[in-house]
């Protein structure tokens, strides 16, 4: 799922997200609350009508921002107490309150509140955190009253196996219409993540989607993929595209790079978007160069575009049951090239 934390994925219009394929976008509660508001959004129809974007959208619960505050937030078991970023005003996020925002916005998936402890949190603030995410992810579906709208659980419980597998059981007894995988990515090694992920992600229930919370690697896409994660966002296709990085089959092309600067041969010639089909590697690292929009745009375009397309393949090997083999090879071409890796999240 492309990122468009402030109703939009930056530097794309809705129209760039159909003619790339992305068939739903994450949208940030906490963001959208603040600014513009849930109530200037629904009073414009909800987020769709808003943004212009026709397709499904994801609201998480802006749990992820708030948690990431940690300087300005209280906790309590009513909820979270924090500072606005924009401007120093206090709110607080309750179970009951932020899936009344998310109803407002009228996404099609809303995720319930939870807190994200960090990787390096002791074992019994993990214990007390799972349990009060439990608590408060019942009060969010007592409170979800929006039928057309999905509500999704999430699962915390840190590295340590048996709170995850507490945190898990506690989730699925609830019952939501989807499960998150939550607390990964927050500092821990891509091994230690891994090893989490598949002691919880396969006993998920099977009939439900399941969602990776924070990973846009192509690695590690296609290794969360290998371990039954169905869903998945990051804002890394497009922030690495601000920075002047593309995506590749062989890895990361840093446009900034001079040896790319007399290089007029297509950015990707596997990629049929517009950035490759129209435009040089010498332009585009010209463009990138000189901090020029287009060029932010034209690469952004083309990253999300590539990972989208990742995704069709694996789906598609998937189905033919050449998954494991194909995918093996597809990582082996991507780290055997002398470009910088993406395996790691920046």
């Amino acid at each position: 799922m492309p990122v468009g934390t402030k109703g939009t994925v930056k530097g794309l219009t809705p129209g760039d997200l159909r003619e790339v394929g992305a068939g739903i976008i994450l949208g940030n509660t906490y963001h959208l609350y603040l600014r513009p508001g849930s109530d200037l959004i629904r009073e414009a129809g909800g987020l769709h009508d808003f943004m212009g974007w026709n397709g499904p959208i994801l609201t998480d619960s802006g749990g992820y921002q708030v948690f990431s505050l940690s300087e300005t937030r209280r906790i309590s078991e009513e909820g979270v107490e924090f500072t606005s970023v924009y401007d120093g005003s206090s709110h607080v996020f309750t179970p009951e309150l932020t899936t009344r925002v998310q109803e407002e916005l009228g996404s099609d998936i809303a995720m319930v509140l939870d807190e994200c402890p960090p990787a390096n949190a002791s074992r019994a603030y993990h214990e007390e955190s799972l349990r009060r995410t439990a608590r408060w992810s019942r009060r969010s579906k007592e409170a979800h009253e929006k039928r057309d709208q999905a509500l999704f659980g999430i699962v915390q419980g840190g590295l340590y196996p048996n709170l995850r597998e507490e945190s898990l059981g506690r989730t699925v007894e609830i019952g939501f219409d989807g499960y998150a995988v939550g607390g990964l990515s927050v500092g821990e090694s891509r091994e230690e993540m891994l090893e989490t992920l598949a002691l919880t992600a396969p006993r998920l229930p099977s009939e439900r989607p399941r969602y990776f919370m924070g990973i846009g690697d192509p690695v590690g896409i296609l290794q969360v993929i290998a371990l039954g994660v169905d869903m998945f966002d990051c804002v890394l296709p497009t922030r690495l595209a601000r920075h002047g990085a593309a995506l590749t089959p062989e890895g990361r092309l840093n446009l900034k790079n001079a040896k790319y600067r007399r290089d007029f041969g297509p950015l990707d010639p596997e990629c049929s978007c517009e950035a490759c089909a129209g435009y040089s590697r010498a332009y585009l690292a010209h463009l990138v160069r000189e901090n020029e929009l287009l060029g932010h745009r034209l690469v952004t375009l083309h990253n999300v575009r590539f990972t989208v397309d990742l995704c069709l393949k694996a789906r598609r090997e998937i189905k033919a049951g050449r998954f494991e083999e194909w995918s093996r090879s597809w990582i082996s071409r991507y780290r055997g090239s002398d470009h910088p890796r993406t395996d790691e999240l920046e």
